[in-house]
C-alpha cells in the first residue's frame, strides 16, 4: 500500500473504482479486492488500508460467515477464520464494500443452472440482510465462468463482476468480467511495482 501510494495512485472499493473504468471520472487510481472475507483482512489488511486513506472490496462466502475456508479442505489447505457478521458490518463502517462470492465457494460452471443461480441470488440476499445495503459487486470463485454463468450474475442483480484476467481493466470490458492483477505474499516490491506501471 505505501507503494500504491508513493506511484501516486489511490486505493478504491471496486464500487468507488467504477465510474473511472467506465470513464466517466479520470485519475490515477486502483481498486483493491479481497476474495473469501477471511478474519486475516480484517486483523492486518484493514489498518493498513486505514493509515493510507484507502478502501476495498472483500467478496465473502456467505454460508462460511463466521466459519472457515470449508472449500479448500479437501485439498489440505490450513483451517482459515472467515469474519462473522459483525466484523463484516465494522468493515463496511470503515468505509470498505462487501461483495459476494457465491454461498459456497462453488464451480458455477459445474452446477446445474438452477443451483448456479441460487447460489448467486442467496449470497446476496444474505449479505444485504446483514449490511442493510445493495451488493453490487461479485467475483468468481476459482475464476470459473462462461457466458451462461455471467448472464445467471447479471440475472441475480449484480452491477460488476471481477474475474482473473491479468490486466488492467477498461472501459471496453465486461462488466461482467472485469481483470485483476493478482498480488500474491512473495511478490517483490520490483514485482509489485511493476504490476503497477506495466500491465
Amino acid at each position: 500500500m505505501g507503494w500504491l501510494k508513493r506511484l501516486g495512485y489511490q486505493g478504491l472499493s471496486l464500487r468507488e473504482c467504477m465510474p473511472y473504468i467506465t470513464g466517466q471520472k479520470a485519475g490515477k487510481v486502483a481498486a483493491i479486492t479481497f476474495d473469501d472475507g477471511f478474519v486475516n483482512v480484517y486483523q492486518n489488511a484493514m489498518p493498513v488500508l486505514r493509515e493510507f486513506g484507502f478502501t476495498a472490496t472483500n467478496f465473502f462466502v456467505s454460508n462460511q460467515i463466521g466459519g472457515s475456508n470449508e472449500w479448500d479442505r479437501p485439498l489440505g489447505v490450513l483451517p482459515a477464520a472467515c469474519m462473522d457478521a459483525d466484523q463484516i458490518r465494522q468493515w463496511l463502517s470503515a468505509g470498505h464494500e462487501v461483495g459476494a462470492h457465491t454461498m459456497d465457494h462453488v464451480h458455477l460452471s459445474e452446477l446445474p443452472e438452477e443451483q448456479a443461480f441460487e447460489q448467486l441470488l442467496s449470497c446476496k440476499e444474505k449479505l444485504e440482510a446483514i449490511t442493510g445495503e445493495v451488493v453490487d459487486s461479485f467475483a468468481y470463485p476459482y475464476g470459473d465462468q462462461n457466458d451462461k454463468v455471467r448472464e445467471l450474475v447479471r440475472k441475480a442483480g449484480y452491477g460488476v463482476a471481477g474475474g482473473t484476467d491479468r490486466r488492467r481493466a477498461a472501459g471496453s470490458d465486461d462488466l461482467m468480467n472485469l481483470p485483476r492483477l493478482t498480488v500474491r505474499r512473495d511478490d517483490t516490491s520490483l514485482h509489485f511495482i511493476a504490476k503497477c506501471l506495466l500491465r
